[in-house]
C-alpha cells in the first residue's frame, strides 16, 4: 500500500465556535498545558450538549458526563497541585511560582467551564427537554397536586432519614464526605435552651434517589420531575419549628480522591487498599460548590471550614451535582429521545463458527467494539472453562466493573480444577471496590490471584489460554490462544467505548503473552520479547525510534507517514521526535480524544503535523498506530496512550497486526475513516484553540461512527 493509501483530513470547512485558549496559557513555547487541555476536552464533550442532532435525553447525558470528569479533574489533577504547592514542592519542570501561576490558571478556566455548563442546562437543555414533555419542576412551578405529592413523599420517605444538626461549642461542624449533598441554614432568634446558635447543617440521605419521578396521575401529560434538593428546600422551615430561616444554601464539597499506600510499610496491599478506601472520603478539600444565591457570610463560613479560598468556591446556577441528573434519563419511558439502539454485529471470520478456538487456529479475528460484539472474547474464557483439554487460563484484570459474565467464566474455570491465573489491578482508580471484592471470590474458587507490580499499575489488556492438543506425530503438546485488546474487560464500556480485539494463536505472540504474565507474576526481569512491546522496558524506546526511522525515510525520498489514535498525547520526549520528524518532511496526523500537549502547525517546528479530536455518541478508546516506513507499513495497537504514566510507570503492551487483511481493516477502521469525519471532528491549531470542523456547503456529512454502525452492526434479515 502507497503512503496516500490513509486519506488526510478534508481541507474545507473549519466553522463553527472556537474553543480560544489565550498564548499566555500555553506553558511554554512548545507545549500546551495538560490542565487546561483536559478543560478543553470537556468543553468539546459539553458541545454536544448543545447540538441539535443529538438526541435530548443523550444531550443531557454528556452535561452529566461533564460533570462527572469535572469531579475527577479535582479529586486527581487538582488535588495534585494544590498538594505540590502545599508541600512547597514543585511538579517536575516547574518552579513554585510556575505551579502557582499554573493553579489559578487552572482555577479560571474551571470557573469558566463551569458557568458554561449551567448556562448550557438553563438555556439549551432543559428548555429542549420541556418541549419534549419532559419537566424539571422546581417547588414554585409545581401544581398544588405536584404540591402535596411532594410533601406526601418528604413526609414519608425524606423527614425520617434527616438529623439537623445545630452547631455549638458541644456540637463542632460536623465531617462532611466527599461529593455529598448537604445544606448550610441560618437561623433567627434564639434555639430551644434560649442559645443564640444560628447556624446548621444538615445532609442529604445517601440512599435517596436524587431524581423522583411523580406519578402520571399527578403530573397529568408528559413526564414531570423533581430533584431531592427541591423537595428538601421546600421543607427546610419544617425541620426548624418556631425559628424562621434567614439563609440557606445547598453545598458540596469535592476532596483529593488519591490513594497513597507506602511499599515499605504495607504488608497487604489489598487490607491496606481497604482502608485507604474507606478514608478517601475525608481527603483534603479542594472545591466548594454552593447555590448562586447563597449569601456572602455562609460562602465565606463553609470556605473558612473547609480552608478554601474564594477562587476555590463554585456558586452553580442549579442543582450542585448536575452528574445525578443522568439518573433521569433512564426514568424517562421509551427510547424516543435516546440514540437508537442496535445490535452489535459478529466479524465475518466467526460466522458459522461454533468453535471459537477452531476458527482461531484457520486465522486471526479483529474485533472492533462497539460495532462489534464483546460477546466472542466472553465466548473464548467460557470455552476454556467447559474445555476439558484446556489446562490453563491466565488474565489481567484493570476495570471490570460488579457484573461480569468473564469473571464468572474465569471462576467456573477455577471450579473445574483449571490453573487459573488472574492479575488484578487493586488501584484501578474508582474501581478499586469491585476489583477486590472479585479478586476475593477468585481466591475462593482456587484461581491464582496476583496483584502486579507494586508502584505500576498492570494496564496492558491480556488473556492466555493453554490447551492440550495433539500434533502430528500423535504425541500431546500445549498450544496457546491469546486475547489482546485496547480497552478493558469491562461489560458496559464494551458497549460504549470504541476499541479493537485481536483473538490469535500466532506462537510468537502467545509466546511473548506467556512471557509478559511470567514477568509480572514472578518479578523477574523479561526475556527479550518477539513481537510486543512491553511498557516499563521497550515501549518507549521504540515509539521514538519509529518515529525517527520516518524521518529517515523522508530525508532519503521513501515513503514517510505517521499516523495515530490516542486518548492522550503528553509525554515530552515523544512529542519532540514528532516535531523532529515534520521538520524532516514526514507528514503527520494524530487523532487525540483528550489531552494534547502539541502544539500543530507551528512553522519551523511542527507544519506538517495534523490533530483533531473525535466526540461522539460513543467513547473514542482505541490506541492506534500506523508507521509507513518506507512502504513496509507497520500497524499496531496498544493498550498505553502517549503519556508518561503510561510508558513509565504503568506495565502496558503494544501488539502488532500481522495479518495484511486485518491491518488493512484496522487501517481503514481506527484511522482513515476519522480523518475524513467533518461531523464529530475538531481541528487543534497552534494557540491551542480547537474549532469543529463542519461540511463544505451541500456536501454529505461524515461521521466515523455512524459509518462504523451502519458498517459493522447486525443487520435485520442479513442472516
Amino acid at each position: 500500500m502507497g503512503s496516500d493509501a490513509v486519506a488526510r483530513a478534508p481541507a474545507g470547512g473549519a466553522a463553527g465556535a472556537a474553543l480560544r485558549v489565550p498564548a499566555a496559557l500555553v506553558r511554554h513555547d512548545t507545549l500546551i498545558d495538560r490542565e487546561l487541555s483536559l478543560l478543553d476536552f470537556n468543553r468539546r464533550v459539553l458541545a454536544l450538549a448543545v447540538r441539535p442532532d443529538v438526541p435530548v435525553l443523550e444531550r443531557l447525558r454528556y452535561l452529566a458526563i461533564v460533570a462527572g470528569n469535572l469531579d475527577e479533574f479535582f479529586e486527581i489533577r487538582v488535588a495534585g497541585l494544590r498538594g505540590a504547592l502545599r508541600s512547597n514542592v514543585p511538579p517536575p519542570g516547574m518552579s513554585l511560582h510556575e505551579a502557582r501561576v499554573q493553579y489559578a490558571r487552572v482555577g479560571e478556566a474551571a470557573h469558566a467551564l463551569v458557568a458554561e455548563q449551567y448556562h448550557v442546562l438553563n438555556a439549551s437543555v432543559l428548555p429542549a427537554l420541556r418541549e419534549r414533555g419532559i419537566r424539571l419542576k422546581r417547588n414554585e412551578d409545581r401544581t398544588p397536586a405536584e404540591r402535596a405529592f411532594v410533601d406526601a413523599y418528604f413526609e414519608r420517605e425524606v423527614r425520617p432519614l434527616l438529623t439537623p444538626i445545630g452547631l455549638d461549642p458541644a456540637q463542632p461542624f460536623p465531617p462532611i464526605a466527599s461529593k455529598t449533598l448537604n445544606f448550610v441554614v441560618e437561623l433567627s432568634g434564639r434555639d430551644a435552651f434560649g442559645r443564640d446558635t444560628s447556624i446548621a447543617i444538615v445532609k442529604a440521605p445517601r440512599v435517596l434517589p436524587r431524581v423522583i419521578r411523580l406519578p402520571a396521575e399527578v403530573a397529568g401529560d408528559g413526564t414531570t420531575f423533581v430533584l431531592l434538593s427541591s423537595a428538601i428546600h421546600a421543607h427546610l422551615a419544617d425541620l426548624f419549628p418556631g425559628r424562621e430561616i434567614v439563609g440557606y444554601s445547598q453545598f458540596r464539597v469535592t476532596r483529593d480522591a488519591d490513594l497513597w499506600i507506602d511499599e515499605e510499610e504495607v504488608k497487604n496491599l489489598r487490607q491496606a487498599l481497604a482502608g485507604e478506601l474507606r478514608a478517601r472520603q475525608f481527603g483534603a478539600p479542594l472545591r466548594l460548590e454552593v447555590a448562586a444565591g447563597c449569601p456572602e457570610h455562609l460562602v465565606h463560613l463553609l470556605a473558612t471550614q473547609f480552608e478554601l479560598t474564594a477562587q476555590e468556591v463554585y456558586r452553580c446556577d442549579g442543582p450542585v451535582n448536575l452528574r445525578r441528573l443522568a439518573s433521569l434519563i433512564d426514568q424517562v419511558d421509551g427510547d424516543e429521545h435516546k440514540w437508537p439502539p442496535f445490535v452489535p454485529g459478529r466479524p465475518a471470520r466467526l460466522a458459522g463458527a461454533p468453535d471459537i478456538l477452531a476458527a482461531i487456529r484457520q486465522h486471526d479475528v479483529l474485533l472492533h467494539h462497539p460495532y462489534e460484539s464483546f460477546d466472542p472474547v466472553v465466548d473464548f474464557i467460557r470455552q476454556a472453562a467447559d474445555d476439558p483439554d484446556v489446562v490453563a487460563v491466565k488474565q489481567t484484570v484493570y476495570r471490570i466493573g460488579e457484573s461480569s459474565a468473564l469473571m464468572e467464566a474465569l471462576i467456573a474455570a477455577a471450579r473445574r480444577g483449571k490453573e487459573v491465573t488472574v492479575v488484578v489491578e487493586l488501584l484501578a482508580r474508582f474501581d478499586e471496590e469491585a476489583n477486590i471484592n472479585w479478586s476475593e471470590r477468585l481466591e475462593r474458587e482456587g484461581a491464582q490471584v496476583v496483584y502486579g507490580v507494586f508502584g505500576l499499575k498492570t494496564h496492558a489488556k491480556l488473556a492466555l489460554l493453554l490447551r492440550r492438543e495433539r500434533d502430528a506425530g500423535g504425541g500431546t503438546r500445549l498450544v496457546p490462544y491469546a486475547h489482546l485488546g485496547t480497552g478493558n474487560y469491562h461489560p458496559r464500556t464494551t458497549r460504549l467505548y470504541s476499541d479493537f480485539g485481536l483473538l490469535t494463536a500466532d506462537p510468537e505472540i502467545c509466546a511473548d503473552v506467556n512471557e509478559v504474565f511470567l514477568h509480572v507474576t514472578s518479578l523477574a526481569r523479561p526475556s527479550r520479547l518477539k513481537r510486543l512491546l512491553l511498557a516499563p522496558f521497550t515501549m518507549h524506546r521504540r515509539i521514538v525510534e519509529m518515529i525517527r526511522r520516518e524521518a529517515r525515510h523522508a530525508r532519503e525520498g521513501r515513503a514517510a507517514r505517521i499516523v495515530a489514535k490516542m486518548n492522550g498525547l503528553v509525554e515530552e520526549q515523544v512529542i519532540r521526535a514528532l516535531y523532529a520528524a515534520s521538520e524532516a518532511g514526514v507528514s503527520i496526523d494524530l487523532v487525540v480524544r483528550g489531552a494534547c500537549a502539541l502544539r500543530p502547525g507551528v512553522p519551523g517546528m511542527s507544519a506538517n503535523i495534523r490533530v483533531r479530536s473525535i466526540l461522539g455518541r460513543f467513547l473514542e478508546h482505541h490506541r492506534v498506530w500506523m508507521f509507513e516506513n518506507g512502504g513496509q507499513r507497520d500497524v499496531w495497537l496498544a493498550s498505553a496512550d502517549w503519556m508518561g504514566r503510561n510508558l513509565f510507570r504503568r506495565i502496558e503492551v503494544a501488539f502488532p497486526v500481522r495479518d495484511p487483511q486485518l491491518g488493512e481493516r484496522v487501517v481503514d477502521e481506527g484511522l482513515r475513516i476519522y480523518l475524513e469525519d467533518d461531523c464529530d471532528a475538531w481541528t487543534l491549531h497552534a494557540d491551542g484553540s480547537w474549532t469543529r470542523a463542519t461540511p463544505a456547503p451541500g456536501a454529505r456529512r461524515h461521521s466515523a461512527q455512524m459509518q462504523l454502525l451502519e458498517r459493522l452492526r447486525e443487520h435485520a434479515g442479513d442472516g
